[in-house]
């Protein structure tokens, strides 16, 4: 939250935009809050908008709200040379969704070791492909920009139409995805493959993770190439190639980053309603991205199957899942949904006579921090931009944390434990 106010704040500056007349409050503390919660949803066109020093300050809050807050403050203690207690420790296990508090501090240097690599790899091969129809310092500055945006799973781009003048062009398509899927994957994933380089020896977090993004990407790509291949207006008049490459980047683009390389707005409804489904199952644990993410997904899915299987345990990979986990997940999938809907319906109130589809696909989009929009976003009210500033709030701290933060509760384990007695369900 200090972040966002800070943002809001030198987003209000002067020379923070072109015409050098400032944002308003509303309109800042928004593009303050999606860029922290590294959603990409936007108010106003960021290239044409925000000057040199704006664009800067929005890609500053964009690393450091991928990064996460307890991450960019121990990388400040280690610059600084101070000593890191356990205080410090136990708030990163906790914002790094770690199990233990052994090597956290080396995760955290890996994590920023592993960003800035991955980061500097993208830009220079985006860079590289921009030279070609731009400036050098142009084409520098637009890879910077975008690899940024894109494994931070941000989404914010610098022309107006997102990446869609790129739409069949392999380069492009492979650096910026490739960029949001290391980013969505998470930390913990990647330092996990790059330490133990074998499926076996990897942990069930990771093999869940890798498994079950690899599976929903394949099948997004396919569903979307299905649903769009005759619409005129987004694959329909494309070559053949050119439209595999457009299903591909719109197909794995919403679990994550809120890009675009064809009119989401003209997008069939069909299409609309599965992208929802997709960013609110989102990313993965420990992530830059949003959502109740794919290893909740995944152990919803597995519990399901035990208990149509009439099985008492969850295995998964020949390992057995302790049920307090799965409470959680529960509770997690629970409370989104919770989530949504409340927001949904008070924007249904705050947006009269908007189509119903593009408020639900702005809400999930938001709580998801994807940032993708079916050309809602600048139309909002000023009620309206609220809510989506708290939705986006909401799905970046994760809608568990959320709820008990607001919820009034006890540490302490309770005195009385009441009879056990069944009711009827289902």
């Amino acid at each position: 939250m200090v972040l966002i106010i800070l943002g809001t704040f030198l987003f209000m500056i002067p020379a923070a935009t072109k015409d050098r007349h400032h944002l308003s409050l509303i309109d800042a503390l928004f593009e303050a809050t999606s860029a922290v919660c590294v959603t990409g949803l936007a108010v106003v066109d960021t290239g044409t908008t925000f000057t040199l020093f704006g664009q800067i300050v929005l890609l500053l809050l964009i690393q450091v709200g991928g990064w996460g807050f307890m991450t960019s403050g121990i990388l400040m203690f280690i610059i600084l040379g101070k000593k890191i207690g356990i205080r410090q420790r136990l708030l990163l296990q906790e914002s790094l969704n770690t199990f233990t508090l052994q090597g956290v501090i080396k995760l955290v240097q890996r994590v920023i070791i592993i960003t800035l690599i991955i980061e500097a790899i993208g830009a220079v091969a985006l860079s590289i492909r921009w030279s070609y129809e731009m400036s050098i310092s142009k084409a520098i500055y637009y890879g910077i920009f975008h690899s940024v945006s894109a494994f931070n799973n941000a989404g914010f781009g610098l022309e107006k139409d997102s990446l869609s003048i790129w739409v069949g062009d392999p380069t492009v398509n492979i650096v910026i995805t490739s960029l949001f899927i290391l980013g969505g994957i998470g930390f913990f994933v990647v330092a996990d493959v790059f330490e133990k380089k074998n499926w076996r020896k990897i942990s069930l977090h990771t093999k869940i993770t890798l498994s079950f993004t690899l599976l929903i990407n394949v099948v997004s790509t396919l569903v979307i190439f299905g649903l769009e291949y005759n619409n005129p207006a987004t694959l329909g008049n494309l070559e053949t190639a050119d439209k595999w490459w457009a299903a591909y980047f719109q197909g794995v683009v919403p679990r994550t980053a809120g890009f675009n390389s064809i009119d989401i707005s003209q997008m069939n409804l069909s299409s609309l309603v599965y992208m929802m489904g997709i960013m609110f199952i989102g990313a993965s644990s420990g992530s830059t991205g949003g959502g109740i993410k794919v290893t909740t997904f995944a152990l919803l899915i597995f519990a399901l199957w035990s208990v149509l299987a009439n099985k008492e345990d969850i295995n998964i990979f020949k390992r057995r899942i302790p049920k307090p986990l799965v409470y959680r997940a529960l509770s997690i999938a629970v409370s989104g949904v919770l989530f949504n809907f409340f927001i949904f319906f008070l924007l249904t109130i705050t947006e009269k006579g908007t189509d119903m589809s593009l408020i639900a696909f702005e809400t999930v989009s938001a709580f998801a921090t994807v940032g993708m929009s079916a050309g809602l976003t600048m139309d909002l009210s000023t009620y309206g931009k609220i809510l989506i500033t708290i939705m986006m709030f909401i799905g970046r701290v994760g809608p568990l944390t959320m709820a008990f933060a607001l919820a009034v509760h006890s540490q302490n384990k309770a005195n009385i434990r009441y009879p056990e007695e069944k009711i009827l369900i289902g």
